[in-house]
C-alpha cells in the first residue's frame, strides 16, 4: 500500500512538473501549437492541462481515440512520433504523443503537442501549382481523428467509423463481422472507459447483454462458438 502511495505522489509530482513545459512549448511555436498532457488514470476525463488551442481541448476532457489505442497497449505502447491528422473541422494537424512512465516503467499518461499545419499544407499546394508541379508526391489523406472534451463522442465516433467502413448497419453485418467490429473497438481501448459497453449497445441499437455476449466471444481464442445472440 505504502509503495502504490508513492507511486502515485510520483505521477502526481511529474504531471505537475509538466505544466511549465507545455506552456513553453507552446508560447515558442505560438497559436498554431498545442500541448496538452494527459493522465491515462482517468480516460473520461485524462485532461489536465493545455496550453494553447488547436483541437479545442480543455482540461477536465477525454482523450482521444489516439489515446485510447495507446492505453489498450498498456505499458507495451510506445511513443507516436510526427504523424499526421485531421480534425473533423478540417484542420490539418501533426503530431506527436510521448508517453509519461513511472519508475516501474508504467504508463500513466502522455505530452502531446499538436501543430497546426492547415496554412503550410495550403502554401505547399499553392507553390507546387506554381512551379508545375502541383499533385507530385501526394501521399494518403490523413485519417480524420475526434477530438472532444467528452468520451462519448469519441466512443461514438469510433463505432460509426467501423460501420461506415464498410457501408454496413448493425442489422446488415454477419456474426463474423459483428465480432470484429467489437475486437476492433476492444483493441483501440474503447471499452477501458467506464460504462462504454452501454454506450456501444445504444448506438448499435442492441441490448447491453448481447454488448458484452459480443465482446466475451471476441476476446475468446475460439472464435468457432456456436449461438449468435440477438
Amino acid at each position: 500500500m505504502a509503495a502504490e502511495e508513492s507511486l502515485e505522489q510520483e505521477r502526481n509530482a511529474i504531471l505537475a512538473a509538466l505544466g511549465p513545459v507545455a506552456d513553453g512549448i507552446a508560447a515558442t511555436f505560438g497559436p498554431v501549437c498545442e500541448v496538452v498532457i494527459h493522465d491515462y488514470r482517468r480516460p473520461e476525463q485524462s485532461v489536465v492541462a493545455v496550453a494553447g488551442s488547436v483541437t479545442g481541448r480543455a482540461v477536465g476532457g477525454a482523450m482521444s481515440e489516439i489515446g485510447l489505442r495507446v492505453l489498450a497497449r498498456g505499458d507495451k505502447a510506445g511513443d507516436e512520433l510526427n504523424y499526421l491528422t485531421r480534425t473533423g473541422s478540417g484542420q490539418l494537424v501533426k503530431s506527436s504523443t510521448m508517453l509519461l512512465r513511472d519508475s516501474t516503467g508504467t504508463v500513466f499518461g502522455a505530452l502531446c503537442v499538436n501543430l497546426d499545419v492547415t496554412a503550410v499544407n495550403q502554401a505547399q499546394a499553392l507553390l507546387g501549382a506554381l512551379a508545375g508541379i502541383a499533385g507530385s508526391g501526394a501521399g494518403a489523406d490523413p485519417p480524420v481523428t475526434t477530438f472532444g472534451n467528452d468520451i462519448d463522442s469519441v466512443v461514438d465516433a469510433l463505432v460509426d467509423a467501423h460501420l461506415l467502413h464498410g457501408n454496413q448497419t448493425w442489422a446488415g453485418l454477419d456474426r463474423a463481422r459483428r465480432l470484429e467490429l467489437f475486437r476492433g473497438l476492444d483493441e483501440r481501448g474503447v471499452f477501458a472507459v467506464r460504462r462504454a459497453i452501454e454506450q456501444v449497445a445504444q448506438r448499435l441499437g442492441i441490448s447491453r447483454a448481447s454488448a458484452y455476449s459480443y465482446l466475451s466471444q471476441s476476446r475468446a481464442t475460439d472464435q468457432t462458438s456456436e449461438g449468435d445472440p440477438t
